[in-house]
Parts: C-alpha cells; sequence; structure tokens
C-alpha cells in the first residue's frame, strides 16, 4: 500500500526547491548599505559605452577589451533621436540595432546599466531628444507640457518593451534604469514630469526594476533632480573630495549603496579650445578610494567613440561651443579601441578589489597609413541644388528655421536678391543669436565670408540691385545640456542690409546625404565650376587599400572646414584650423577591398591650392593652427 498523498507533500516540495534556483533579483539593501544580486550582496564596477559612437562591426572588440579590464557592467544611453528619425518612424536596424548589442553585452557576460532617457545628454545632438519636437516652436521641453509627454510616451511604449525581457529578473543582465538624466540641472524642476515618467517605466517595466536618478553633487540639482520611489545616485570626477561628494548624496539617501554613475576619466573636446586630459594616475587613485569606502562606480567615458554625421551636440556657457567630431575622451579605450596607460592603471586598481578575468588583454585594432590622395574639385554647392534639393525651394516672404521646414540635420540654402544698388561697402547683418550656426555668404556665387553664432554677425558687401545673395546655413549641433535645450538652426531673424530687412526667400533644404548615399557625385558627370578655392565646394576623390581594410586617421592639409563622406558614409566634421582635432577616425569597416573607396569631400569656406588628403596610422588631437599656416605645411 502506498503512502498517503499527505505524506509525499514535504518531500516534493524539498525535491522542487532543489530543482529550481532561487528567483533572480537585484535589490537595494537599506539595511548593509549595498545591492544585493540574487540576494547576495553586490558591487559594481562598470564602464560607459555609446554604441552610436561605434560601429557595429567593433562593439565585440570594444566589449570584450571592457570586460578583460575586470569591469562587471557597462552604462549604456539609448538616444531617442537615433532611432525615430520622424513622428513614428523607427530604425533599430544596422549599426541602431539596440537589442542586438545588448544581446552581446549578456554574452559577454557583462551586466548593464541601462539609460534609456527620454533625455540623455551625452554631448550628443539635443541631449537625444528628437529635433522634430521643436516643429511645435512653443513645446516646453522635459516638462509636463502634454505635447511633450505624448510624444514621450509614444517612444517609450515602442522602446520599453524591447527591454523589458532583457532585464535581470527575467533573465537578462540590465541590472538598473536610469530615468531622465542630471534633471536637477535643468530649469523646469517639473517634479509633476518626473512622476509621469516614473509612472511609466514602472508600467511598462514592472515593479521589481531597480530605477535610479543620476545628478551633480550640488544641493539644488539634487533637489530637483530626484524623486521618491527612484534611488538618487551621483556624479563626480577624479581630484574631488570623495568624502564630501558621497555626503552630498547620503543627504539625499540616508541608507542604501554609494553610488557614483559617473566618474569621469577624461573629459568632451569643444571646437577651438585645446584637447581635454587627465592624468592616468590621478583617475586611478580616485577610483581607489571610492572602491575602499564599499562604492558602486561607472567610469564615463570608459570608450568614448566618434560623432559621426551630425551627431555630435554642444554646451552653452556664455556663448555656443560645439562638440568636435572625436569623442576620444581621453577615455581608458581610445577613439579608435586601443588600451591606453589609463586603461592599465584602472585595471591594475580594480585588481586589488575582484580578480580579473583569465587570459590577456586582447590588442590594439590594426592601423594602416594609406598615404596620400589627390582630389579634384566637383562644383560648386549652388550649381548642384537641382541634385540637393530635388523638391524645389519652399517660397516664403522672411526666412523659416530648420524646423518650420522639417530639416533636422545639416545644411540650407537661404536665397535672394538685393533690392537696390549698394554701390559704397554696405553692412550685411543679422540680429543677435539668430545665425544658428554658421552661414557661409555668397553674391553672385561670389563668397563673401562666414557670420557666426554669438561671433561675427555682419559683413560689408557691395553689389546691384538683383545680384543674388545666398546664405548657406549650418548646423553645428543642438545644445545638449543646460536650459538652452529648445536649440532652433538656421536663420532664426532676417538678414539686414544697412538695417533694411530682406524679403523674398528661396529656401533650399538640403539633402547631401541621400544623394551621397546613392553614388553622387562619383557616378555623376563633373560639372564646369568656377575656378575659384573660396565657398562651399564639393571635392571627390578615389584611392584602393593594399588588400586589407583596416582603421585609418584622415588628415586635412590647407582645408578650412566641412564635411566627409567615405563610400557614402559621413564620417563628421573637419575644422582644422579651429581645432584641436585635426584628423577624423575612419573605421575601416567603411573601406572597401579590390575597388575604389569614394572620398566626398563638402569643403565651406576654401579648400588648398592642390587640393589632398593624407591618411595616417594614428590621430592627431592636440594641434590648433591658422590655416595660412596649414596651407604651407
Amino acid at each position: 500500500m502506498g503512502l498517503p498523498v499527505l505524506a509525499l507533500l514535504p518531500a516534493l516540495w524539498l525535491l522542487h526547491t532543489q530543482a529550481s534556483p532561487p528567483a533572480r533579483s537585484f535589490q537595494l539593501d537599506y539595511e548593509e548599505d549595498c545591492f544585493r544580486k540574487d540576494g547576495v550582496p553586490f558591487r559594481y564596477i562598470s564602464g560607459s559605452i555609446h554604441y552610436a559612437r561605434v560601429p557595429r562591426s567593433a562593439w565585440r572588440d570594444r566589449l570584450l577589451k571592457m570586460y578583460m579590464s575586470g569591469l562587471s557592467a557597462v552604462q549604456v544611453y539609448i538616444p531617442w533621436n537615433y532611432h525615430e528619425l520622424l513622428p513614428g518612424v523607427y530604425d533599430f536596424a544596422g549599426n541602431r540595432d539596440v537589442e542586438a548589442f545588448l544581446d552581446l553585452t549578456a554574452e559577454l557576460g557583462l551586466l548593464v546599466i541601462l539609460r534609456p532617457g527620454p533625455y540623455i545628454c551625452a554631448e550628443w545632438e539635443m541631449g537625444g531628444l528628437p529635433a522634430w519636437l521643436l516643429w511645435k516652436p512653443d513645446i516646453i521641453l522635459r516638462s509636463s507640457d502634454p505635447a511633450y509627454l505624448a510624444a514621450v510616451d509614444s517612444w517609450l511604449h515602442v522602446l520599453l518593451p524591447k527591454i523589458k525581457p532583457r532585464l535581470y529578473q527575467h533573465g537578462g543582465n540590465i541590472i538598473s534604469v536610469q530615468v531622465e538624466n542630471e534633471y536637477g540641472s535643468y530649469y523646469a524642476c517639473d517634479y509633476g514630469y518626473l512622476r509621469h515618467l516614473l509612472g511609466s517605466f514602472r508600467v511598462l517595466l514592472g515593479s521589481e526594476v531597480l530605477l535610479f536618478t543620476t545628478d551633480s553633487t550640488g544641493a539644488e540639482e539634487l533637489r530637483c533632480g530626484t524623486l521618491q520611489g527612484l534611488y538618487a545616485t551621483i556624479d563626480f570626477g577624479p581630484g574631488s573630495n570623495v568624502t564630501e561628494a558621497f555626503g552630498a548624496q547620503r543627504r539625499v539617501e540616508p541608507k542604501g549603496p554609494l553610488v557614483n554613475s559617473e566618474y569621469y576619466t577624461g573629459w568632451l573636446d569643444y571646437w577651438g579650445e585645446a584637447h581635454a586630459t587627465s592624468s592616468p594616475a590621478q583617475v586611478a587613485q580616485g577610483l581607489e578610494d571610492m572602491l575602499q569606502l564599499g562604492a558602486n562606480i561607472n567610469m564615463q567615458m570608459f570608450h568614448g567613440g566618434t560623432n559621426f554625421g551630425y551627431w555630435s551636440g554642444a554646451d552653452f556657457k556664455d556663448q555656443y561651443k560645439p562638440v568636435t567630431t572625436s569623442y576620444d575622451y581621453d577615455a581608458p579605450l581610445s577613439e579608435a579601441g586601443d588600451p591606453t596607460e589609463k586603461l592599465f592603471a584602472i585595471r591594475t586598481i580594480i585588481s586589488k578589489f575582484q580578480p580579473l578575468p583569465a587570459g590577456p588583454m586582447p590588442p590594439a585594432t590594426p592601423k594602416y597609413a594609406y598615404g596620400w590622395v589627390t582630389l579634384q574639385k566637383y562644383a560648386d554647392l549652388l550649381d548642384v541644388l537641382d541634385v540637393l534639393c530635388p523638391s524645389g525651394p519652399i517660397q516664403s516672404q522672411f526666412p523659416l528655421t530648420f524646423e518650420a521646414i522639417k530639416q533636422a540635420h545639416g545644411f540650407v540654402v537661404y536665397h535672394t536678391q538685393l533690392p537696390r544698388d549698394v554701390l559704397d561697402p554696405t553692412m550685411l547683418g543679422a540680429p543677435p543669436h539668430s545665425i544658428c550656426d554658421r552661414g557661409y555668404v555668397m553674391l553672385q556665387k561670389e563668397y563673401q565670408g562666414t557670420l557666426e553664432r554669438d561671433r561675427q554677425t555682419a559683413l560689408r558687401v557691395t553689389g546691384r540691385a538683383g545680384d543674388s545673395l545666398d546664405v548657406l546655413l549650418e548646423n553645428m549641433g543642438r545644445i545638449s545640456f543646460g536650459a538652452n535645450i529648445s536649440d532652433f538652426k538656421g536663420l532664426l531673424g532676417n538678414l539686414s542690409l544697412d538695417s533694411s530687412p530682406l524679403s523674398n526667400w528661396l529656401i533650399y533644404p538640403l539633402a547631401i546625404d541621400t544623394a551621397v548615399q546613392q553614388g553622387w557625385p562619383h557616378a555623376a558627370l563633373p560639372k564646369l565650376s568656377s575656378r575659384s578655392r573660396a565657398g562651399p565646394a564639393f571635392y571627390t576623390g578615389t584611392f584602393e587599400t593594399p588588400g586589407i581594410a583596416w582603421d585609418t586617421f584622415v588628415k586635412f592639409p590647407g582645408w578650412s572646414k566641412g564635411q566627409l563622406w567615405i563610400n557614402g558614409f559621413n564620417l563628421g566634421r573637419y575644422w582644422p584650423c579651429h581645432g584641436p582635432q585635426q584628423t577624423l577616425f575612419v573605421p575601416g569597416s567603411v573601406l572597401h577591398v579590390g575597388r575604389p573607396n569614394n572620398i566626398t569631400v563638402l569643403e565651406l569656406e576654401g579648400a588648398p591650392p592642390t587640393p589632398f588628403l593624407i591618411f595616417l596610422d594614428r590621430p592627431i588631437f592636440n594641434r590648433t593652427l591658422s590655416c595660412s599656416t596649414m596651407a604651407t605645411e
């Protein structure tokens, strides 16, 4: 006769508990002032990497180097504007495949601290917010403005369902999720907005995921950036008093783990300023000081990468300060992903606190100096408007902003005619703060000079009634931090001739990238253009690789300022006579083997007499030369 069923139950329960591991969890422990992972005290050492700044073919290399440095986690931003290019139009393919990136982190054994915004800063164009939000000119960004919240909610309902199955509690590797970013540094201080985000994140991600905020250590920033229900963390760099800095966190979170969510391993570069560097020894010492306190640390950046295309942002500190194309950041892994002295100094500190993975650090990627490539002038920009603006111009009595004509990035031409004879040099000027960001002025297709935001806003011109006046406006990147984030582009006010406003404008939104990606101008017949070297013009050339496609760096001897494409890929802005960056990083994945590589340059102010580029096997980050000395170099 068998045992009674009730007698079997304890045995069955014992078998069940032995067969199923305890539920996965990642939680705050307010008693022991730590995180608990699956019930066990846990401390992370993490580093930031931005997948949008790294070619997809290099993701594995960079992440493996981070893992081999001793990191247990990576911190990852998701730039909204990189994925929702127009309202309701999404791109998660290729370099934008964030799910593939997150799955790769899991495959390599790294945990993830996710920062999905909706605002991220990151020195990224408009802090990750889409420029199309500004199609509603009176929108109040990062607030409870219903128009803004509707766009945010729509985006989060697309994004967060991709994230939920990758949360640690659901078998994934995402241990925590940040809500907004350094909100305390924004003027709005709108708790209703933070509460709305908290509610949306909870609905879409569940009640178990650990949600947090990050702010600097100032009392006002922590007052406006924190909210009950979101664990408050802080950010600070080397040279800070660690005890004082964590004291600021303790004022808003008396118990729980100490967390520095952005420990600065270096800093960003602005055009026209020196290349930012920080001492490996100082960075390592600050890391050790925090680890001795038992703190959790994310190093920002561990790998910076590159602001390809038009993705670099800008700051506003008394004046507009655009960020360089390189986002090297003087980080432990260089822009090209190479281990630096700083990385090994950090790795040594980490080894004092936890074992390093077995095996060697992967080496630097191979580089190649492909040498000189001669370029030819293809056409002046004004002679190819039919290709660059196939839909034709927009007519308007007065200038319209980029946002008013739904142009997110790049360039717009504003065309009108002189209303009268101007025989004596006369001021052509714009109101303050209305050139956003650089205007290249042509009269009768002859380059006159450049108008620039917060700098030169007037030029002297002469001409006859009916002469053509064209201004090519360049967007240098929308402000990504602070209160001035509604950063409209183009001509924000009217140009005046001797205080008389000009009218009857034709406005050409340029789709240069679309044309270049389709093979223009290499597949087109050359244009008969002026021999002048001055003013906006396209230059082309080709080169072949010696059977390899290795990373390289391109230098612009004697060139002024512009944009570079290779094989249709937009490598970003160059500006050698402003500096500090002298070379652009060219990932090997962009190059062809066994067939020509097509170079397209849009030079905005003036090419050298003999236009050529030089491909080097190392970058030049820190030289600011005048254009005249570069031309003779």
